[in-house]
Parts: structure tokens; C-alpha cells; sequence
């Protein structure tokens, strides 16, 4: 307890979090067995999400190549299940029979069935959501390896172009995985992946899309107090208020307006500032949704919270609610609220990110806390201590602002860093100056990420940023 009591007086190590949390990544790349093709590309929608936004973050903290590494683990398998325009290949493994199974992959048994989206099974949710993840990947990308990155926006575009065609819930082609993960509906998931094209190309289509199908598909309309693997609304009304801020919206400034209001909802939602209709949250502070894995409902929030932060900040704005003019810092301190939380300052004190800290959960199946802030440290307890890839993606970008505004100086590397000699530009940098992409090779034969040499790959990184020091990419 006392050793807690000092963390939290000398403020919490959000590196040294940050480094946890991609360890997790890296574990997971022989993780749990199935492969579930809608929160997995969520996952990777949120790590690009991160990586874009909090550049120059992860760049300071020597993180941005482990980041990039593993949103193109991710990446990688999407292109390779993508094996024509409109084939997906969305899921493989049965959740049940998997979900038995607690020995190594190379030892399993069990039935590898893969199932796949096509123009008679479709599945927009999942495939547009698959579109989200490899556009925002094709921007992390893009100052690295620009024909990766041109590659991925090519498949971006198919894929939804087949959504977009081939409606459908994709638990409605496959049936195994709807008692997992259970689709509520597929418009979110369509605005979700145009928005991320339209940040990813310049191309009006895509924003027209959004505008066009604002109202139709709930965009302007639906008011929400969460954001998940599920729901996207939240995060499309925020990404869309980014573009609006940025002063980008040109002749849609209207109906992007619209968005934005919706964004302010939610976020004036979780700061309790919306006339009553607020988030609930637990009597330590804890943004509390629902029983099951109810932190990825509290990590994403504050995410969201702590990019909406840093666009009003830039462009010089504050956030409208019905109990008057927020500064952006009101947002950043919700997220960090949460971010402490998660790492100790609760009721329990007890770190729920396993690792960090001088106590947290040995039994992993680590969710959280239920509504009263209790905890079972029981493995068989798997809505409270079930760890989950799309609960822990939006931690990288957060954890990486977070230290960045810490002032602490982080002890988590073995060797201090060299300083860069040059320093990426944030993404709000990089819009206000426009800059032209450094290349623009073909899109052809790029070996997949995982096939690569780790160090000629990190050494392509480096160049790019103009930093002739290794970032130290942890082997394989």
C-alpha cells in the first residue's frame, strides 16, 4: 500500500505502462487460438489510430517502431485473407471448442474451419471495419514505407467497396461467431471506414459519403455514451470533427457540424457535463458500461477523449456542452483519470494492467473491476479477468500522450536514448503543412512485415525519420 501511495505521489510511469502494453501485443502474436475477424481489425484500426496521432509521442519514447510492428502483424494477416475484391476471409477456428483448448498452437488438435465473407455470405460490419484498420494503417505507414502503405489503401478501397455493395451483418454468414461476438449493426462500421479513406486519400467520394449517408445511417443522429469494437459512432463523430477542425470540410462544413455535435455528446457525456444524460461511473471513478470486459469501454473513451483534446487544442477551440465552454484540458484529465484508475489509483489499488505496478492480477484468463469496483482474481472469472487485444489498443496512443505531458522521464529503457536529431512532426503539424509523400514506388513485391529482416526493417524507419539511432526492436 505504501509503495502505491508513492507511485501515485510521484506520478504514475505511463512508459513503462506503454511498454507493457506492447509486450502484450507481441505475447498475443501466439496467443488465443481462434481468430475473430471483427474485434481483431478494430484492434488494429485503434493501433494506427495511436500511432497517427501520437507520432511524435511514440517517436520520443523509442516506441514507434514497436507500435508499427505490431499493427503490421495485424495488417499482414488482413491482406492475406483478403484473397480477391470480395473475399474475406473473416474468421478461423471454432470459438467453442477453441475456447477448450489451453495448450500451445503447435500443439492443437482441435478443427482450423476458416470461414469467409463473399457476395452470398456478406458481412459489412467486419470487411468495413477490415477497411478502417488498413486505411488508418496506410497513414501510420506512409512516412516509413510508402509502397507498404499504398498497397494497404489498395485493399482498403476493395473492401469496402464490397461492404459498401454486399450488405449484410457478418454474424448472420457466420453463425459461429455471433454467441462471441455479435454484430449490432453495419452502418457505423460503412461512415467508420469512409472517414478513415477520406483522412487516408484527400478523395472527396469518401467525405461525400458521409455527408450523403449522414442521417440514413445514423451518423448525425445517434447520440452514444460508448465506443467499441461494436460501436463505432463515437469514434466516426470525433474523426469527422478532426477534419472539420482542421478546416477541411469545405462545402460540408454543415453536416460535418452535425457529427460534431454528436461527438460532444459523448464527450461531454463522460466529463459529466451533458444535462444529465452522463456516462455512469463507478464510486471510484471508473467509467463503468457493462459487466463484460467493461475497461475496454473506459480505455477507449479515454483515448477518444485525449485525441479530441489535442484537435480542439490545435485548432484554438473549446467543447461545446449544455453546462457551458470546456478547455480541452478537461478532456486529457478525464482520460488520464482513467489511465490512473487502470493502473492502481482505485479503491482496490491494484494495478488491472498486469506487470505494472506491486499488484495486479495473477490469474489471467485481467478485465477489471465490476460496478462497485470489486475484484475477483479468479481465471475461471473470464468477464473480469479475460484480457482482450481490442481493450488494451487504445492504451499505446493514450499511455504515449500521457507520459509525454508527465514530465517524468521514465525508466523503463535499459539505456537512456540517444536524442533524435530530428523529431517527427505531430499529425496536426504534418496537416498544416501538407507535405508530399517521400515516394511514390509501385505497389508491388513488399515482402509481408513478419518475413523481414527486424533490423534492415527498423533501419528503414530510422532513415525515414532522419534518426540515425536504433530504436531496439525486442527479437522475436
Amino acid at each position: 500500500m505504501l509503495v502505491l501511495e508513492a507511485l501515485i505521489a510521484e506520478g504514475f510511469n505511463y512508459g513503462d505502462a506503454l511498454d507493457k502494453t506492447l509486450m502484450f501485443f507481441e505475447a498475443q502474436r501466439s496467443g488465443d487460438h481462434v481468430k475473430f475477424g471483427l474485434p481483431m481489425a478494430y484492434t488494429v484500426t485503434m493501433l494506427a489510430w495511436g500511432a497517427i496521432d501520437f507520432r511524435k509521442e511514440l517517436t520520443d519514447l523509442d516506441q514507434m517502431g514497436h507500435a508499427l510492428w505490431s499493427i503490421g502483424w495485424g495488417t499482414d494477416y488482413f491482406m492475406k485473407a483478403h484473397t480477391r475484391p470480395n473475399v474475406l476471409w473473416a474468421q478461423v477456428g471454432d470459438g467453442d471448442s477453441d475456447h477448450y483448448c489451453w495448450e500451445r498452437a503447435e500443439d492443437m488438435t482441435t478443427p482450423r474451419t476458416a470461414y469467409k465473407l463473399d457476395q452470398n455470405h456478406p458481412g459489412a460490419d467486419l470487411a468495413g471495419e477490415t477497411a478502417a484498420a488498413l486505411a488508418a494503417s496506410a497513414i501510420a505507414f506512409k512516412p516509413y514505407n510508402s509502397s507498404y502503405s499504398n498497397l494497404l489503401l489498395l485493399h482498403a478501397k476493395q473492401l469496402f467497396t464490397f461492404a459498401d455493395r454486399h450488405r449484410g451483418l457478418y454474424d448472420d454468414s457466420i453463425q459461429n461467431a455471433k454467441k462471441f461476438y455479435t454484430s449490432s449493426g453495419y452502418s457505423d462500421e460503412l461512415l467508420w471506414a469512409a472517414a478513415w479513406l477520406y483522412r487516408a486519400t484527400d478523395d472527396e467520394y469518401f467525405l461525400k459519403y458521409v455527408v450523403d449517408n449522414a442521417v440514413y445511417m445514423g451518423g448525425t443522429g445517434w447520440g452514444v455514451k460508448e465506443f467499441s469494437w461494436d460501436n463505432k459512432y463515437a469514434g466516426v463523430q470525433i474523426l469527422l470533427s478532426q477534419i472539420l477542425l482542421e478546416g477541411r470540410a469545405g462545402a460540408y462544413t454543415s453536416t460535418l457540424k452535425q457529427y460534431q455535435a454528436k461527438a460532444n455528446y459523448f464527450a461531454c457525456a463522460c466529463l459529466q457535463k451533458n444535462d444529465g444524460y452522463n456516462i455512469h461511473k463507478t464510486p471510484g471513478g471508473l467509467m463503468y458500461v457493462r459487466e463484460w470486459n467493461n475497461l475496454q469501454y473506459a480505455s477507449a473513451a479515454a483515448f477518444l477523449l485525449a485525441v479530441y483534446s489535442d484537435s480542439l487544442s490545435a485548432a484554438n477551440a473549446k467543447l461545446t456542452c449544455p453546462e457551458g465552454q470546456i478547455p480541452p484540458q478537461e478532456l486529457l484529465d478525464f482520460a488520464r483519470s482513467q489511465a490512473d484508475y487502470f493502473l492502481g489509483k482505485n479503491p482496490k489499488s491494484m494495478s488491472y494492467l498486469v506487470g505494472y505496478g506491486p499488484q495486479y492480477p495473477i490469474h489471467v484468463h485481467h478485465r477489471g473491476p465490476d460496478q462497485n469496483d470489486n475484484f475477483s482474481d479468479d481465471r475461471s472469472n473470464y468477464e473480469q479477468t479475460e484480457p482482450t487485444l481490442s481493450g488494451c489498443a487504445p492504451l499505446v496512443g493514450l499511455f504515449s500522450k500521457l507520459q509525454s505531458v508527465s514530465g517524468a522521464a521514465g525508466n523503463y529503457h535499459e539505456k537512456a536514448p540517444v536524442p533524435h536529431p530530428a523529431t517527427p512532426p505531430s499529425y496536426h503539424e504534418t496537416r498544416k503543412r501538407q507535405e508530399p509523400s517521400k515516394s511514390q514506388e509501385a505497389p508491388s513485391g513488399i515482402p509481408s512485415l513478419n518475413n523481414q529482416d527486424m533490423d534492415s526493417w527498423t533501419n528503414n524507419i530510422l532513415q525515414a525519420q532522419g534518426d540515425n539511432q536504433k530504436t531496439g526492436l525486442r527479437s522475436q
